[in-house]
């Protein structure tokens, strides 16, 4: 974070477990504790102001802002609401979803069908505050906890969550309670999610997908469910990574020419500002397609990817399919023989299939 001066931010899981403690400090006699310091699970201690608080005689109410610092996160800015409510003796901590925060509606989550979409750190981190705040004040530590998010469930639009069966609203994340700018751990996470969800419900063969027009060719093509389509973005390192670990049947790698030639050419994170088309290494290829010299120069000087593949094209090289084989042959390779057989669908712009490499597997050579 030095070294590139970009300002870290708080997960939603902090905000909550933030807004929790103060909420429960000031239901137990004591004052709303503002701003409020948590610990996070590596030990930080943060202090966060309240941006709103309301105190009956059975609940209390505190609220705090996300700030995301520099990361482009869809939930900076949202407020999280903490309503804390004392339960009988031995009832433990009962977390409860309200206005704006999903609820888990399909297996594979590692939260059980029905529950608040109340990640398991931040139920921890709510827990070791609450029973803090007991043991400092008097209180026995048996509550309620319903977590709010204003806008929640309009914002949550923008999010995988209906996608992964979470309905209603955002889910509170988090795992050190520190959001790292640029550092996409909530894409990723929604990655691996989704292989989770797809392999509770059966799903054999699932499709990594850059963008929406991929999505709808793999479609198209194969006929896959929605809970079978991962959106990758430009992550195809984490769904391969993820794979290895947790194999399916089948992966269809879809996505534009120039993106998927980057994976051809070794490269897992597909994102311009962190690879680049490699002209040259496209030159190699139609060489080793037939085309001449003539034309393997023009694809080392063309202006784009996509003008690449039309020059190819046009001469009768399949530099498309070409790109397509060696996109698969970099994702087996990720997936170190784990039993996932493995096909490469290239698009333009348009959705028209401009290269396609069939399902090859470990055993196939």
């Amino acid at each position: 974070m030095e070294r590139s001066g970009l300002r870290h931010g708080w997960t939603t899981g902090a905000c909550a477990t933030a807004a929790t403690t103060a909420a429960y400090t000031a239901l137990l006699g004591a004052e709303f504790p503002d701003p409020v310091t948590i610990e996070l699970p590596k030990g930080q201690r943060p202090a966060f102001a309240l941006a709103a608080e309301e105190l009956t005689a059975d609940r209390a109410m505190a609220a705090v802002v996300k700030d995301a610092g520099d990361d482009p996160d869809v939930t900076h800015g949202a407020l999280v609401r903490a309503t804390v409510r004392g339960l009988p003796p031995g009832s433990g901590v009962v977390f409860r979803a309200g206005p704006g925060v999903g609820t888990v509606t399909r297996p594979g989550l590692p939260l059980a069908v029905g529950e608040p979409a109340i990640n398991p750190v931040p139920r921890q981190m709510m827990r070791d505050h609450i029973a803090s705040v007991a043991a400092r004040y008097g209180g026995t530590g048996d509550v309620e906890i319903e977590i709010s998010v204003d806008h929640g469930e309009e914002i949550a639009r923008s999010t995988w969550n209906p996608r992964l069966g979470i309905l209603g609203g955002l889910s509170i994340l988090g795992t050190t309670g520190i959001v790292v700018p640029y550092s996409c751990s909530a894409w990723i996470d929604s990655i691996r999610r989704g292989v989770d969800v797809a392999r509770a419900a059966g799903r054999t063969h699932v499709a990594g997908c850059t963008g929406s027009t991929s999505e709808k060719v793999v479609v198209a093509v194969h006929g896959l469910p929605q809970d079978a389509l991962l959106d990758m973005g430009d992550f195809a390192g984490a769904v391969l990574k993820y794979l290895r670990r947790h194999p399916v049947d089948r992966l269809t790698v879809a996505g534009g020419f120039a993106k998927l030639s980057k994976l051809a050419a070794g490269h897992l994170d597909l994102h311009s500002s962190r690879s680049q088309v490699d002209k040259g290494f496209l030159a190699d290829l139609a060489r080793r397609g037939g085309a001449d010299e003539q034309l393997a120069e023009a694809v080392a000087t063309a202006n784009t990817g996509l003008e690449t593949v039309q020059l190819c094209t046009a001469r009768g090289v399949p530099l498309g399919d070409l790109v397509a084989a060696a996109a698969r042959d970099t994702a087996l390779g990720v997936l170190r023989g784990a039993p996932v057989a493995v096909d490469v669908i290239c698009i333009d712009r348009a959705g028209t299939i401009v290269g396609r490499a069939d399902p090859r597997g470990p055993r196939d050579g």
